[in-house]
C-alpha cells in the first residue's frame, strides 16, 4: 500500500464513523421530538379537559343566576305582602 492509499482509507473512515456518530445523533433527536409530540399531544388533551370544565362550570354558574333571581323574586313578594296592610283590620 502506499502512502495515497492509506491516507484514503483514512479519510473513507473518517467519514464513517461521522456518518455513524450523525446517524445516532438523528436518532435520539427523533427521539427527543416523538417524546416531545407526546407531551403536546397529552397538553392539548388537558387543555380540551379544562376548557370542557369550565363550560360546565360556566353552565352551572349561570343555573345558579336564574334560581337566585327567582329567589328574589320570591322573597320580595314575601317582603310586600308582610308591609301591606292588613285590608281586614281596618
Amino acid at each position: 500500500m502506499d502512502e495515497q492509499e492509506v491516507q484514503l482509507e483514512a479519510i473513507v473512515q473518517q467519514i464513517g464513523e461521522a456518518v455513524l456518530a450523525t446517524v445516532e445523533t438523528v436518532d435520539r433527536l427523533s427521539e427527543r421530538v416523538d417524546s416531545l409530540a407526546n407531551q403536546v399531544q397529552q397538553q392539548g388533551y388537558q387543555i380540551f379537559a379544562l376548557s370542557d370544565t369550565v363550560q360546565t362550570l360556566a353552565e352551572a354558574q349561570e343555573e345558579s343566576l336564574k334560581r337566585l333571581d327567582r329567589l328574589t323574586d320570591n322573597l320580595e313578594r314575601l317582603v310586600n305582602a308582610f308591609e301591606q296592610p292588613d285590608e281586614g283590620s281596618t
